[in-house]
């Protein structure tokens, strides 16, 4: 399961053209439910992606978000804060040609 999560974040950092936010300081007790559903406001979240630790079980603290058109991308970008239980996020667009 954990493999195939570091298969899916390498396929979104490597995916030239899509609009893919990387998201990072993710609260350890926040999912990847309530990643996709707070991003859902600003369109279609398309993958949502949470890497584990397999040693500690816990999430790294940051994902990424891949959504459907650029718009939506930008939408959620324009947003100054992204709050998630409590915590505010950072949030970038992933660097493009990687």
């Amino acid at each position: 399961m954990a493999a195939s999560a570091v298969r899916g974040a390498v396929a979104l950092r490597t995916s030239v053209g899509r609009p893919v936010a990387f998201v990072r300081k993710i609260p350890w007790t926040a999912a990847s439910s309530e990643l996709r559903e707070h991003f859902a406001q600003f369109g279609h979240v398309r993958k949502c992606i949470v890497p584990f630790d397999k040693d500690t079980g816990f999430h790294r603290g940051m994902g990424w978000i891949q959504f459907s058109s650029e718009e939506e991308l930008q939408n959620a970008l324009q947003q100054e804060n992204h709050v998630i239980d409590g915590v505010k996020c950072r949030k970038s667009p992933t660097v493009r040609g990687q």
